[in-house]
């Protein structure tokens, strides 16, 4: 079950980021650095972060909304491609004085946060990657849905079933049990912060030129990846990286986890029980302590419960 005990009393702050492309809503706890920095990844938004950012608190944290997601601004202009996010990202951090940040990365977002410490090593403390993946890996098993919005040969397919409101619903229901989330709850993470992306909200429309876009660049994101695992690439990223995975997810399960962990050199690998796909939701306290401690423990192969 969730943890239900995340009623810490913190002070947050919204504003928008201008970019070229329009503006990115942001969520910041005022604190300590270096700023804990939450990325979300598809097809949700900064809000399945809402049960952790206040739980970081002595430290700053900072959620954010990808262009197109969530209550960032919908654009013609901006796209997908770890370019388009790092350029993202960099708004945000020059935007909000943040030189250095221990960057979040969950699900898709996880390849951006590596780039990005790849792009800009100085601006990463410690890398922290939840439930995502970075390559092939032998463990990957790709979710159904996201395989059916990324295949090229399969677009027609897909656009048709996002395209009819019903067939819509019937794919988020079967993602949604596989993943063991509850749509019916108002105060779960599929009502909260998937549901709206794929019918708008009262605070925003859908997302689903977003969603289209951004799962269309996963077959190359993948290969890029693919390629600089080749090369070794990873192994100049020298700051901690903790590889954070719920124990219970079907698709990026802790097999996963261990394969990722062995892709950098320096890194700790914690499998978080009673956990599915967004760990952050479900055990926000076990999240937060591996965020904030930041200790260097030597990468053995071993899982580390909180």
């Amino acid at each position: 079950m969730p943890d239900t005990s995340h009623t810490a009393a913190v002070s947050v702050d919204e504003r928008r980021v201008a970019t070229p492309h329009g503006s990115i809503f942001v969520r910041e706890a005022p604190g300590d650095g270096p700023a804990v920095v939450l990325m979300h990844g598809f097809p949700d938004d900064q809000r399945i972060y809402a049960r952790l950012l206040p739980l970081l608190s002595p430290r700053r944290a900072v959620s954010f909304d990808f262009l197109g997601y969530g209550r960032s601004d919908r654009s013609d202009t901006a796209g997908f491609t770890p370019e388009d996010h790092t350029a993202q990202i960099t708004a945000v951090l020059d935007a909000l004085d943040i030189p250095e940040a221990v960057l979040v990365g969950h699900d898709a977002s996880g390849p951006d946060a590596v780039f990005y410490a790849l792009a800009h090593p100085e601006r990463v403390a410690h890398l922290a990657l939840l439930n995502t993946v970075f390559g092939r890996r032998d463990a990957l098993i790709m979710p159904e849905m996201t395989k059916l919005l990324s295949e090229p040969e399969l677009g027609t397919l897909a656009d048709d079933m996002i395209g009819d409101p019903a067939q819509r619903l019937w794919l988020l229901q079967r993602w949604g049990r596989k993943w063991e989330l509850d749509g019916a709850d108002p105060e779960g993470l599929a009502a909260q912060s998937i549901l709206p992306q794929f019918y708008g909200g009262e605070s925003q429309p859908d997302a689903l030129t977003a969603i289209r876009r951004w799962t269309a660049q996963f077959p190359a994101s993948l290969d890029l990846q693919d390629t600089l695992v080749a090369k070794d690439a990873l192994h100049r990223i020298h700051t901690q990286v903790s590889i954070i995975f719920g124990e219970q997810d079907g698709y990026l399960g802790p097999a996963l986890a261990a394969e990722m962990a062995g892709l950098f050199p320096k890194s700790t690998l914690h499998v978080v029980e009673q956990a599915g796909h967004y760990p952050q939701f479900d055990r926000p306290e076990t999240v937060a302590a591996v965020l904030t401690q930041n200790r260097p423990v030597p990468r053995d192969g071993e899982s580390d419960d909180h």
